[in-house]
């Protein structure tokens, strides 16, 4: 039914542009230059999640909040030497693998995520800590899942941050053990991988002179990810084994990043696995390792 109430002939209102007709003041036409700008994109979406269906960004929240308060742990009360920075900074965006010695659950973690959101920047060093709020998002680490899952809120929350939980075969609860190895392990690790960069620990704890395992060779036989050796230093002397709690100030402690290395296809599993055990371990524990590694094979 249509309304019996029409009026013909009435023009239509427009809204006045900015700018123009009464309002050619600048002023206006200031405010309509400023209306029209458009805000960068932070190349984040509001529910877009990464490969193991954690939102981005709640995860580059919690990676900028746990880089904060974590700063001054290796920049104030510690003093964080790095060197090999400048290996990173053509790195390409996925398929990197990180293989390095391993000295506390956490710490050894959260500093090489420092650096890599430096790296992001273009920074040199961590020392300017601008860096924290726009973290390297597409970064994962290789950790227990007994570690990770089973230990409390804060493990879970780390965790969300970029873990990679695997089943340990060899080791639970403190006490070593035979078991059946993680078969979803290599499928997980390789959608990091397609993903960006994943940080791995060889020799699978934080346990002084434990052997390199052979997974790590497994996996960049496999995948032929870049390989960045890493060696670091005095963890173990300034936190606690979780590397939460600071039990020393004034340390002095290590980063090193080696120069990238790119396996050949037909380099066999035996020569990825030594080299592996020459960059992380000190050369004295490589000789010990590599005899009784011979032994066994005898």
């Amino acid at each position: 039914m249509t309304s019996p109430f029409r009026f013909k002939n009435v023009p239509k209102f427009k809204a006045p542009k900015l700018g123009g007709g009464l309002f050619k003041h600048p002023l206006f036409t200031r405010l309509n230059k400023i209306t029209n700008i458009k805000l960068p994109k932070t190349g984040i979406k509001l529910f877009k999640k990464d490969p193991f269906g954690n939102f981005i960004m709640l995860k580059s929240a919690l990676m900028s909040f746990f880089g904060v308060i974590t700063y001054y742990k290796f920049n104030i009360i510690n003093k964080l030497k790095i060197t090999g920075m400048e290996h990173l900074m053509n790195l390409p965006s996925q398929n990197v693998l990180f293989i390095s010695n391993h000295e506390t659950y956490y710490a050894d973690v959260i500093a090489m995520f420092h650096v890599f959101g430096s790296v992001k920047m273009k920074f040199k060093d961590i020392n300017v800590p601008i860096y924290t709020l726009f973290p390297r998002v597409n970064s994962y680490y290789v950790a227990a899942e007994e570690t990770m899952v089973k230990s409390g809120i804060l493990p879970k929350l780390y965790s969300y941050a970029g873990a990679i939980t695997v089943r340990r075969s060899w080791r639970q609860a403190g006490t070593d053990i035979k078991g059946n190895s993680d078969i979803k392990a290599p499928s997980k690790i390789k959608k990091a991988l397609e993903d960006g960069w994943v940080i791995t620990f060889p020799q699978g704890t934080t346990k002084e002179g434990a052997p390199i395992r052979k997974g790590a060779a497994h996996l960049i036989k496999t995948y032929s990810p870049v390989v960045v050796p890493v060696r670091i230093s005095g963890f173990k002397n300034a936190f606690d084994k979780r590397g939460i709690y600071p039990k020393r100030t004034g340390v002095k402690l290590g980063l090193d990043f080696m120069a990238p290395v790119q396996f050949a296809p037909d380099d066999s599993l035996e020569h990825i696995h030594n080299t592996i055990r020459r960059y992380i371990l000190p050369e004295s524990s490589f000789e010990e390792q590599k005899n009784s590694h011979n032994e066994e094979d005898e």
